[in-house]
């Protein structure tokens, strides 16, 4: 890999922004893509599976063979509630590969003894989220059911792009949430992006399963994720 272009890579992974680096098999050149910029046509749909997969591997495009390196920043999940659902997904997180942090500015909840070896902020979420930005490769996990504390990240959350927006509660309090982010000038359709009730419907009824149906929903939205082109977006 030239200079250049590991400068690039290195500039795209500092920015937790997803990159492949095609690498001519003949000649040994090598191309970095980056999510949201543009690349050549017939990489595209490669690039796309890529991105998804996470995994390498070989492709022929316009006559040439190509070797794919894929490049994504570590998957996290940012859990908003500090409370028994969040105990349990924080204990299944770490096996399938993702970062997990917990905020919730009540102290009450937010201790180090209910949560050990878990990064755990007590502090309101917008005021946490000054230091720990949120990106399309963030799940927002929003478990307090008080609008005071849910709300904000809801709608940060929506407006950074995460992969996956998710929000505890029936039809009922969801709907009354997106009456909420109505007013707070959310369109309808960012505001369809969340899945309220959260996790998948699998008859869940304790913290822990409650917890497998979320963790279940976050990866079927980060391996279905819409990819970004330059300004466009494919599914």
């Amino acid at each position: 890999m030239d200079i250049a272009t590991l400068q690039a890579l290195n500039a795209a992974r500092a920015g937790r922004r997803a990159a492949v680096v095609f690498t001519d098999l003949e000649t040994g050149q090598g191309h970095l893509c980056v999510e949201g910029e543009r690349c050549p046509d017939e990489w595209v749909d490669a690039m796309a599976a890529a991105l998804r997969s996470g995994k390498a591997g070989i492709i022929v495009a316009a006559g040439r063979s190509f070797f794919l390196n894929v490049y994504l920043p570590p998957p996290r999940i940012l859990v908003v509630g500090a409370v028994h659902i969040s105990q349990a997904l924080a204990r299944m997180a770490p096996s399938t590969g993702f970062d997990l942090t917990v905020v919730d500015p009540r102290t009450a909840f937010a201790t180090a003894e209910r949560f050990a070896g878990v990064e755990l902020i007590a502090e309101w979420p917008e005021d946490a989220l000054k230091v720990r930005p949120l990106d399309r490769f963030t799940a927002l996990v929003a478990v307090t059911h008080d609008p005071k504390i849910d709300d904000e990240p809801i709608r940060a959350a929506l407006a950074a792009g995460c992969f996956y927006v998710g929000a505890l509660g029936s039809r009922k309090t969801h709907a009354s949430r997106v009456e909420r982010l109505r007013r707070l000038g959310l369109a309808d359709d960012a505001i369809a992006r969340i899945k309220a009730p959260i996790g998948l419907d699998i008859g869940a009824a304790s913290p822990a399963e409650i917890a497998v149906a979320i963790l279940a929903e976050i990866i079927e939205a980060l391996r279905r994720r819409d990819i970004m082109y330059g300004s466009e977006e494919r599914r």
